[in-house]
């Protein structure tokens, strides 16, 4: 080490290209799908708190409401001016 280049000058170099270093190796691994971490089996996640759900079609129950003829003549010209763009 030169006389003349105090100790926090070359801490200062060192300290961010070892960051870098350590950077690249991590962004690396991420990018080439590498493993660095102990292999566990993989678990399911299980949400203990939330009912279990019974087959599909399980909703709510539908319901249907009949439109007089002036609601559905109102309901056909709020669809007709909206696929207007006004």
């Amino acid at each position: 080490m030169p006389e003349h280049v105090p100790f926090l000058v070359w801490f200062g170099v060192v300290l961010p290209a070892v960051l870098i270093l350590a950077c690249a190796v991590g962004l690396a691994g991420y990018r080439f799908g590498l493993r660095f971490e102990i292999r566990r089996r993989p678990q399911t996640p299980v949400l203990r708190a939330l009912p279990s759900q019974p087959g599909s079609g399980s909703g709510p129950h539908r319901e249907y409401v009949e439109l007089s003829p002036a609601e559905r003549d109102a309901f056909a010209g709020l669809v007709r001016r909206l696929g207007d763009g006004r």
